[in-house]
């Protein structure tokens, strides 16, 4: 028999009650973090002498950035949200980086002044 852990003592004891089940208060105040932290501010600069760019993206679409667009000198580059809220791009998969701007300029180091290809979505 599994040993009964706080948490299923509560949720048999609600259970029982008939009374609805709620999140905790910490745990509601973890979404709301995430949630806030899903729109990251918008930017536009010139790092090592390329354009850089990121903004909200209408729809989301096939974007796994939640919704969020870079650009490399006006090249889309691909981000990827995580789950502990860092961000990866297809140019620099291995190496989570916190916000969509470090992403970016970690793919202009990586590019070393190549140029970025588009990369086909779908």
């Amino acid at each position: 028999m599994p040993e009964l852990s706080r948490r299923r003592a509560l949720t048999a004891a609600a259970a029982v009650a008939g009374a609805p089940l709620v999140a905790a208060p910490a745990a509601r105040a973890a979404d709301h973090h995430h949630d806030s932290a899903a729109s990251p501010d918008s930017f536009d600069e010139v790092y090592r002498g390329r354009r850089i760019q990121g903004r909200s993206a209408a729809g989301g679409g096939h974007h796994h950035g939640g919704g969020y667009a870079v650009y490399v000198d006006g090249v889309e580059l691909h981000v990827m949200r995580n789950a502990d809220g860092t961000w990866i791009s297809v140019v620099s998969h291995y190496d989570p980086v916190p916000t969509p701007r470090a992403a970016a300029r970690a793919a202009v180091d990586e590019l070393q002044g190549a140029r970025l290809v588009p990369f086909p979505a779908g």
